[in-house]
């Protein structure tokens, strides 16, 4: 997964084409995800991505869609990003 590193021990993922297609598919969910911030943005795609197989990947950018059209900017009941912790880094 590719990432850019934006301050030390905290690390940012690009955004990959499979959910920004979906995003970009609807309005309200293009315009929160511009709206939010990118720590916010950086938890709802390693949620997505997180998932080991295709399946579940496609189930939580679902799920994830309908999570932001109910107006959630971060992905409820997880844990977070464990590259938000640099002991947790990979």
């Amino acid at each position: 997964m590719p990432s850019t590193t934006l301050s030390p021990g905290l690390e940012f993922h690009e955004l990959p084409d499979d959910f920004a297609k979906a995003i970009l598919s609807d309005p309200f969910t293009h315009t929160l995800w511009e709206s939010i911030s990118p720590i916010a943005r950086n938890e709802w795609i390693c949620w997505v991505t997180s998932g080991k197989q295709a399946e579940t990947r496609a189930i939580r950018i679902e799920k994830g869609l309908s999570k932001m059209r109910d107006g959630m900017k971060r992905p409820c009941c997880w844990p977070g990003c464990p590259h938000r912790n640099p002991k947790n880094a990979k």
